[in-house]
């Protein structure tokens, strides 16, 4: 009888699942994890504005037409803080084509490996990434106004 009661105890237990709940992370932690990021892409990575909206991933193809195409200072990103991580120096290129801008790809300087993507709207907006201006015509001087990144606990 012993051993059928742990039997059915163990087998018990091997079926049952636990929740702990969300992890938390130091504020180290995650500010370590954010300037990785700037790391792994590297120095002057290549920023490209695009029309539409952004692939499914960025591992998908490229969708939209470029609107503006900029080098981003060698080191384009501040300092981690608080688990958060800011554009840093100017972010500023003349517009190569006319539309609005809908989404935004970050790529290696070899310009090979898409590796942040996200949303465009005007300062204020809320987009992942901000711009003065999202109506960009040929020509036109474009300056990132907003672009940050966060590392928070859920």
């Amino acid at each position: 009888m012993f051993k059928k009661g742990i039997g059915l105890l163990i087998a018990s237990l091997l079926t049952c699942s636990v929740a702990f709940g969300a992890i938390q992370l130091s504020t180290t932690v995650r500010n370590a994890r954010l300037d990785a990021i700037e790391t792994a892409i590297g120095a002057s990575p290549i920023l490209r504005i695009r029309t539409g909206e952004p692939p499914v991933n960025c591992a998908a193809a490229d969708s939209g037409t470029v609107l503006v195409e900029m080098e981003l200072p060698s080191d384009w990103m501040g300092a981690a803080s608080n688990g958060s991580k800011a554009l840093s120096g100017t972010w500023q290129a003349s517009a190569e084509a006319t539309g609005t801008a809908g989404h935004f790809r970050i790529y290696d300087s070899g310009d090979t490996t898409c590796h942040i993507q996200g949303t465009v709207t005007m300062s204020g907006g809320g987009g992942d990434l901000e711009l003065q201006n999202t109506s960009i015509a040929t020509g036109q001087s474009v300056t990132i106004t907003s672009f940050s990144i966060s590392d928070g606990n859920s």
